[in-house]
């Protein structure tokens, strides 16, 4: 592995932020710290801007919808995590985002297919590489920040219930409603995007989530080499909690249990910190919410530093209809506690 830079190098070049994960949760923190990232690579490090490179590395699993049909039928990734994370990272999501993000209503064929989805596929047939179509379209899209899928290799997840039946298949894993024991790769030997790796190995903060437990967290993990990167980073190591808990994958789940299910399927520790909202949700967004089986996740502290974890707290709730984060807070939270205090280094 390569040296990690001292203190004083990192404050002239830069801080390297890596985030790990996928669907909504993982494009809703970019889109917050897209705005600390500098303009251009050559400029000096400044108090607005202290992100030199922003690297997210996003699970390849999903196999329902668009980017179902599309691994299907055309035997390439699934490109709808990416796809809106490419979003979240333009620069210009008022235009270009909405036209990658737009979604067909009518055509055989296209019904159901988003712009970006069809945009990535054309560009993985022309290039004959994913992770060169994924640069491209970035470079399109003039993000600020680097996407890399965590491997190039067509992976499904299996999941072993608690009942011990087994499931296959993210879209079914998610529709099961039942509690999840173990989950799996297959094939189980998978090798990750190199420059994925390399990235985890120069990061000076390492994020993982917010995002579905077992569906876009533990896939990442599931990889050896990814998690054994992280494991062996000195970096502070982080992890966003959910909001609410999702019907059937973490039901009944308080913010211990998360940790204890990331912990039961990684050799080593890889986290040591976790940031939680404090901030209650409203009556009536909760019943709905909950009337789908979904409840706010419990903070259960006194669980989380049995367990060894330190606990950040702060209102991180944004409602507008559907619960999320906020994106500028939550960017805003992590950086001035990880980057800005050397207190939280490992070494």
């Amino acid at each position: 592995m390569k040296k990690r830079p001292s203190k004083s190098e990192r404050n002239s070049r830069g801080l390297n932020v890596v985030a790990l994960g996928g669907g909504t949760g993982l494009s809703t923190l970019l889109r917050g710290l897209k705005e600390y990232v500098t303009r251009r690579r050559d400029d000096p490090a400044d108090h607005q801007r202290p992100v030199s490179d922003l690297t997210a590395i996003v699970t390849v699993t999903d196999d329902g919808g668009s980017s179902g049909r599309l691994r299907r039928e055309n035997r390439i990734l699934p490109p709808g995590d990416i796809r809106n994370c490419m979003v979240a990272l333009s620069q210009d999501e008022a235009l270009l985002g909405r036209l990658f993000q737009y979604r067909f209503h009518a055509g055989r064929g296209l019904i159901g297919h988003n712009f970006g989805n069809l945009f990535l596929a054309a560009l993985t047939h022309v290039t004959g590489d994913f992770a060169e179509a994924v640069r491209v379209t970035s470079k399109v899209l003039a993000i600020r920040g680097r996407i890399f899928p965590s491997t190039l290799s067509n992976v499904a997840l299996v999941a072993t219930l608690e009942d011990g039946r087994k499931v296959q298949g993210e879209t079914r894993i998610s529709a099961s409603r039942k509690p999840i024991k173990k989950l799996a790769l297959l094939p189980r030997t998978v090798r990750p995007l190199p420059k994925a790796v390399e990235a985890i190995q120069q990061a000076d903060l390492i994020l993982l989530g917010p995002g579905s437990l077992y569906t876009s967290i533990l896939p990442n993990l599931l990889i050896p080499e990814i998690a054994n990167a992280i494991a062996k980073s000195k970096a502070p190591r982080v992890y966003i909690a959910n909001l609410m808990t999702q019907p059937g994958e973490t039901s009944g789940y308080a913010l211990a249990d998360h940790l204890t299910a990331i912990q039961r399927h990684t050799p080593r520790r890889v986290i040591d910190w976790v940031v939680a909202n404090r901030q209650s949700v409203s009556h009536e967004v909760a019943k709905r919410y909950r009337a789908q089986g979904a409840e706010p996740v419990a903070i259960d502290i006194p669980n989380l530093q049995k367990l060894g974890y330190r606990v950040v707290l702060d209102n991180l709730l944004d409602e507008h209809g559907v619960i999320r984060h906020n994106p500028a807070r939550l960017a805003h939270l992590v950086l001035k506690e990880f980057l800005a205090r050397p207190k939280h280094s490992r070494r």
